[in-house]
């Protein structure tokens, strides 16, 4: 809530995610929002949920949104299936997801280099009945590489993630280690070493790791950061985590990237769900 131990506030960098926050508007009214709050830099999820690969006109739409509102996307999923929703990934699911997945890989990175957006997150897909794991695995392996080297032609990073097995209990990625096991072996399968860790608080909190550990262990191999409070996933302070304790000690592990607010702002406007942080804070400082 206001004031509470984010003094050090200024020392970060961060986003809104448009994917969660300013909901309650149409999708090219949120970058304007995020603006008019006082933020410089936006993150979004695949924001066709129904189309891996969308019209022309509708991408542009969105594009000229974000360069209008004078905002920066610093951050874009790969198309994911149905998220929010029931999914968590398209990448490892055999037959026409992953075909799907393949078709928009190329559509994704051409509209983040319009933007100049630099890092591309791609969720792994939860496991299916009746199919072999090993086969999910070296499937989302080969998916992974592609975007991977699409990424790396827009000099971008790609992004893996653990989540939560309580709200993703199919998905397989549900530790920190589990998805660093991931980035090495998209790494050794390219040689390019711009897969890189996406550390979610809010998530590996769910999980129960120990988060200081987390940090010392893997600040360093990490891309991008996401917050939200748990329990709730509301903002920072309406939960128990020691958010500004933990971004201070990625600070010091050496992280100087992003920090996507990726929490629900909860019954209410989201323009109120930034208390916490002073606004004077909320436009992205240039990396240290």
């Amino acid at each position: 809530m206001p004031g509470v131990e984010w003094s050090t506030a200024a020392d970060q960098r961060f986003n809104v995610n448009l994917s969660i926050l300013f909901t309650e508007l149409p999708l090219l009214e949120r970058p304007a929002a995020a603006a008019a709050a006082g933020f410089t830099a936006v993150e979004l999820w695949w924001p066709w949920a129904d189309s891996p690969t969308p019209a022309r006109s509708e991408l542009d739409g969105l594009s000229k949104a974000i360069e209008d509102a004078g905002v920066r996307l610093t951050g874009l999923n790969f198309y994911a299936g149905q998220l929010p929703g029931p999914d968590r990934g398209a990448l490892s699911l055999p037959g026409e997801e992953s075909e799907r997945f393949r078709a928009h890989v190329e559509v994704a990175a051409g509209f983040a280099e319009s933007l100049g957006c630099t890092a591309l997150n791609a969720l792994y897909g939860n496991r299916v009945d009746g199919v072999d794991p090993a086969e999910q695995d070296a499937l989302a392996l080969e998916n992974l590489a592609l975007a991977a080297r699409a990424a790396d032609r827009i000099g971008a990073i790609l992004l893996v993630e653990a989540l939560n097995r309580t709200e993703s209990p199919l998905y397989p990625l549900v530790s920190a280690p589990a998805a660093v096991e991931v980035v090495d072996r998209v790494n050794a399968a390219t040689g390019l070493g711009n897969a890189r860790f996406l550390m979610d608080l809010y998530h590996l909190a769910m999980n129960g790791e120990d988060l200081p550990a987390v940090i010392e262990r893997y600040a360093a191999r990490t891309g991008h950061v996401q917050i939200a409070d748990s329990p709730g996933r509301g903002a920072p302070g309406t939960g128990s985590l020691p958010l500004a304790d933990l971004l201070g000690r990625l600070r010091k592990a050496g992280y100087a990237g992003w920090v996507g607010l990726e929490y629900k702002p909860g019954d209410r406007p989201s323009t109120e769900a930034f208390d916490w942080l002073p606004r004077e804070a909320r436009a992205a400082r240039a990396a240290r």
